[in-house]
């Protein structure tokens, strides 16, 4: 492959979690939830069995400051609670709230809405055969911004 072929293939892909990442937010917004991208990109540390600041910064890749400011953000907006550490007394567990499993869902339907536009061009077994192809370049993420 070409250094400009390769340029294109990096530049449709960015393209592509770009526009994802966005019609998701959108579809959060539409189904009303004060919402940004960051937000779903937290969560999806956050929905296994909630995180610590420290834990969540290192996902999302960000300092431990920047992880507080964000999960001050979302207290504030009722999606995240603070509960003791199970194994560590210094520590906070940050764990979705009701509310944030509600948004959840939204980004999940929205998400879903995206792939079902994504099959109505490429069709059923090309969309699938991308995520094959997709999970096997990137199969453990990190799922988090490119900040």
């Amino acid at each position: 492959m070409q250094n400009s072929e390769a340029l294109a293939l990096t530049a449709v892909l960015l393209a592509a979690a770009g526009e994802l990442t966005q019609r998701i937010n959108d579809g959060v917004v539409a189904r009303g939830f004060e919402a940004r991208p960051a937000y779903g990109f937290a969560f999806t540390r956050l929905a296994p069995g909630g995180a610590t600041v420290t834990e969540l910064g290192v996902h999302l890749g960000v300092t431990k400051q920047a992880a507080s400011q964000l999960v001050e953000e979302l207290v504030r907006k009722g999606f995240v609670e603070r509960r003791p550490h199970p194994e560590d007394a210094r520590a906070r567990l940050i764990v979705l709230t009701e509310r944030g499993w509600e948004c959840t869902r939204a980004a999940e339907e929205a998400a879903a809405e995206v792939v079902r536009a994504w099959t109505d061009v490429l069709g059923e077994g090309e969309v699938r055969a991308l995520c094959d192809q997709l999970a096997r370049i990137a199969p453990n993420g990190p799922i988090r911004p490119a900040w």
